[in-house]
C-alpha cells in the first residue's frame, strides 16, 4: 500500500494544505445560505470531520445541511462509501438519517466498543459501517473532489462540504467550515435556541485563537507527528512536545477548576461543570477542536501512536473530568463519537504501523462515567 500520509525526507509527518476555501454568506456572488443546498461529507474516525459535525449539532444544523458518512477503513484509493443499490430496501425511511448527528451510523453515542475480530475490512454493514452517497452514486470520495477540478492531483480529504447547486465543493478546511456554521449565516433555518450559540463569541475570540494556534500544532497534529514519525529522533522529539502541551491544558482546566470552586462552593459539581470549559465559561469552539484529540487519546493514540507517556485518565485528572463533561452532558459531542469506527480506522489503514490489523480492545470502556 503507498504511502497516505506525506513525509519529509527527515522522517517528519507534513500534512496537506487544503485546497478548497469558499465560505457562505449572503453576500457571496455564488454560495448564499439556504436550507438543504449543502452537504457534508465525512469519517466518524478523523479528528476534523469530527469537528464540523460536533459544531454542526451544536448550531442546530442537523436539518439544514445533510450528512454522508465514508466507510471507517481507508484504502489505497482513498475513501468510500457503501453501494446504496444493494443496501437500501425503504428509501422514504433511509432518507430521514441524513439529518442525524452523526449522518444516522447507528453505532455512535456507544461508550463501549465490541469485539473487532470477525470485522473484515470490506464489511458492508449500511447504517454501521459507512453510508452511501445519495447524490450521485459515487463510490468514493475522489470521484467528489474529480467533479469539482478534473485535473485535481492531491489527496481526497475529509470533510467535504459540498454545494448541490453548483456540484462543487465549497470548503475542505475543516477549521473554516467550522467558522461558516457558526456564522449567523444559517439562522432563519434554526431554532431560536441555537441561534443564541456562538462558539466564537468576540469578547473569547483573541483567547480562542491562541489557545487553537498552540493546541493544533502541538496536539491536534501532534498526535499525527508524533505516530507517522519515520525516525526515533523525530518521534522522540514530539512525543515530549505533545506531553509537554498536554501539561499546559492540564493546568489551564486545573486553575479554571480551583477558580469556580471558590466561587460555587466545592460542593456544587454541577455549577461548576457549567462552566468548565478550555477558554471562558461557555461551550466554544477551542473545546471542539480540542475535544476531538482528547477523546481519542486513550483508545487509539497511546498505543497506535506511541503517545505513551501516560494516558489522559492516568495522568490528567482535569483533562479527564473536562471530555467526560462535554462527552456525558452535551449530546453534540456524545452523538458523534463512534468508537467503534475510530479505533476500527486506525488500526486497519495505517499498515505501516500496525501491519498485521489487529484492533485493540482496550481501554475498557473507551470513556468512563462522570
Amino acid at each position: 500500500m503507498s504511502k497516505q500520509w506525506a513525509s519529509n525526507n527527515n522522517g517528519a509527518f507534513k500534512r496537506q494544505v487544503s485546497s478548497f476555501r469558499e465560505t457562505i454568506s449572503k453576500q457571496h456572488p455564488i454560495y448564499k445560505p439556504a436550507k438543504g443546498r449543502y452537504w457534508l461529507y465525512v469519517s466518524l474516525a478523523c479528528p476534523w470531520a469530527h469537528r464540523t459535525l460536533i459544531t454542526r449539532a451544536a448550531k442546530g444544523l442537523t436539518s439544514v445541511i445533510g450528512c454522508s458518512v465514508v466507510h471507517w477503513h481507508l484504502d489505497e484509493k482513498g475513501w468510500r462509501f457503501l453501494d446504496m443499490e444493494k443496501q437500501l430496501e425503504d428509501k422514504g425511511d433511509f432518507l430521514e438519517h441524513w439529518h442525524d448527528a452523526a449522518g444516522g451510523i447507528k453505532t455512535a453515542k456507544e461508550d463501549a466498543s465490541k469485539s473487532f475480530a470477525a470485522i473484515k475490512n470490506d464489511s458492508e454493514r449500511f447504517m454501521v459501517d459507512a453510508t452511501n452517497e445519495p447524490h450521485y452514486g459515487h463510490k468514493r470520495i475522489s470521484d467528489l473532489y474529480y467533479k469539482s477540478d478534473p485535473q485535481y492531483s492531491a489527496r481526497f480529504t475529509v470533510p467535504v462540504l459540498w454545494d448541490l447547486e453548483t456540484q462543487t465543493i465549497v470548503n475542505n478546511e475543516s477549521s473554516e467550515i467550522i467558522r461558516i456554521m457558526n456564522s449567523n449565516v444559517f439562522d432563519e433555518f434554526v431554532d431560536d435556541k441555537y441561534k443564541e450559540v456562538d462558539l466564537v463569541p468576540e469578547h473569547l475570540e483573541a483567547q480562542i485563537d491562541d489557545f487553537n494556534s498552540w493546541v493544533y500544532d502541538n496536539i491536534n497534529n501532534g498526535v499525527y507527528k508524533t505516530g507517522f514519525a519515520e525516525k526515533a529522533e523525530v518521534y522522540e522529539s514530539e512525543v515530549s512536545h505533545v506531553f509537554e502541551h498536554l501539561n499546559k491544558v492540564e493546568k489551564i482546566l486545573s486553575d479554571k477548576y480551583a477558580g469556580l470552586e471558590a466561587k460555587y462552593g466545592k460542593d456544587d459539581r454541577q455549577k461548576i461543570l457549567s462552566e468548565f470549559f478550555s477558554v471562558g465559561n461557555q461551550l466554544t469552539e477551542s473545546d471542539i477542536r480540542l475535544y476531538t484529540t482528547i477523546i481519542r487519546f486513550d483508545p487509539v493514540y497511546v498505543q497506535h501512536f506511541k503517545c505513551n507517556f501516560t494516558s489522559i485518565r492516568a495522568g490528567y485528572p482535569f483533562i479527564h473530568l473536562w471530555v467526560r463533561n462535554l462527552y456525558w452532558n452535551y449530546d453534540a459531542f456524545r452523538f458523534t463519537t463512534d468508537f467503534n469506527h475510530i479505533k476500527l480506522h486506525y488500526t486497519r489503514s495505517h499498515t505501516r504501523i500496525n501491519p498485521l490489523g489487529i484492533t485493540a480492545l482496550g481501554p475498557k470502556p473507551d470513556i468512563q462515567h462522570l
